[in-house]
């Protein structure tokens, strides 16, 4: 299947699409979905021939043997991130939203903090507060347009209450890829306050030429407090097969996330397993150079086009397809910008303020749509922004 084919997901029980006017309105007839981060275009065959096999063997029943589907996790972070890794090491929870707040139950008590950096994935925020642990906020430096961390600040803030640091590796909404000296940096950091380290990197995989990501687990001296969490999900779009890795080297730290993983009787589903053994394969890795090379060309596009109109700025994308747009420079309130968006543009993007200190002036914008999409929401974003120009 080609990229720049268009899908029609309305009417599909497709959240980006048939929730955008409930919580944005924007029509889902005449408005384009930029906000959930999920891309419109269909997995690769290979993930699409594990599905067709299910369906015609017809019985979805309990998953067995899980061997091959480690072996493809540990082939796949090998081969493609140089990192390698024990396959028992391994626990499948239902998404790294899951495994993140499995990490909060496992690794701290009630009224702990649980530092992030900001702005951040909106999600963060949501499982910390609803699991009664308090989020601690420590804001990027947002440095002519790149973000960059001052340890010195966030040393500052540390209360002793902290037991736990969330890391988005690459990061998410602004695209930038940690450099080794960045993650040394936070694992240092982790290590002086006493603090767990989850390190997400869900999109390790959607890195442009010229930039290199590190799993943190490739950082020496960390092992000890360290838990790292990958998944196909963003990656292969497979976002609804919930399914998603927690991977362990301490053998402490692993036996206590066992334990709370068999006392809330979880277990994998069946059609997540099948997929990623599907997508952690040589055509998996070919479907994905060409989604990278896609989604680095509509990067391109957008920035380009957005970059146009006086007083918007898309911050410099390193990974990921999501664009992080600053709309100070229009001197507008922040519900002035956002109604031109969603109101003349009719477009849904996610609302910067979700993201947590640093976000105010900002909106995401999700690009993994057939090019003719993001050429088209360009076009209505000078439009509504017309103007300035």
């Amino acid at each position: 299947m080609s990229f720049d084919t268009p899908i029609d997901r309305r009417d599909t029980h497709c959240v980006k699409w048939d929730s955008m006017e409930a919580l944005y309105g924007v029509s889902p007839s005449e408005g384009i979905a930029m906000w959930v981060a999920d891309m419109e275009f269909q997995p690769p065959q290979c993930v699409q021939d594990a599905i067709q096999k299910m369906h015609d063997h017809g019985v979805y029943g309990y998953f067995g043997d899980e061997g091959p589907y480690r072996a493809a996790i540990q082939w796949w972070m090998e081969a493609r991130h140089g990192w390698t890794l024990d396959p028992d090491h391994i626990f499948t929870t239902h998404g790294l939203v899951n495994g993140t707040a499995m990490c909060i139950d496992a690794f701290t008590k009630p009224g702990d903090g649980v530092v992030v950096f900001t702005p951040v994935y909106h999600a963060f925020a949501r499982i910390i507060k609803s699991a009664g642990r308090e989020v601690v906020e420590c804001e990027l430096v947002n440095s002519d347009g790149r973000y960059e961390m001052d340890f010195d600040a966030y040393d500052a803030q540390m209360t002793g209450k902290e037991s736990m640091l969330i890391l988005c590796s690459p990061h998410n909404p602004s695209g930038r890829v940690w450099t080794k000296d960045e993650l040394q940096g936070v694992a240092a950091f982790a290590k002086r306050h006493d603090l767990i380290l989850v390190s997400d990197e869900i999109h390790h995989d959607l890195v442009f030429a010229g930039n290199t990501h590190t799993p943190m687990a490739n950082i020496d001296g960390i092992e000890d407090r360290l838990v790292m969490m990958t998944a196909t999900t963003k990656t292969f779009n497979i976002a609804g097969s919930h399914s998603g890795n927690v991977i362990i080297a301490d053998d402490k730290l692993r036996a206590r996330f066992a334990a709370r993983m068999a006392a809330m009787g979880l277990s994998p589903n069946s059609f997540g397993l099948f997929m990623a053994t599907a997508a952690y394969s040589p055509e998996g890795a070919a479907w994905v150079d060409g989604l990278v090379e896609y989604l680095d060309t509509n990067r391109k596009i957008f920035d380009e086009g957005i970059n146009a109109i006086p007083g918007l700025k898309s911050m410099p994308m390193e990974s990921t397809y999501l664009a992080w747009v600053d709309f100070s420079g229009t001197g507008m309130t922040r519900e002035e910008f956002t109604s031109r968006t969603q109101d003349a543009a009719k477009i849904a993007a996610n609302h910067g303020p979700t993201f947590g200190k640093g976000g105010d002036d900002f909106l995401r914008f999700n690009f993994a749509a057939p090019r003719a999409v993001i050429e088209d929401a360009v076009a209505r974003m000078q439009a509504a922004f017309s103007d300035l120009q």
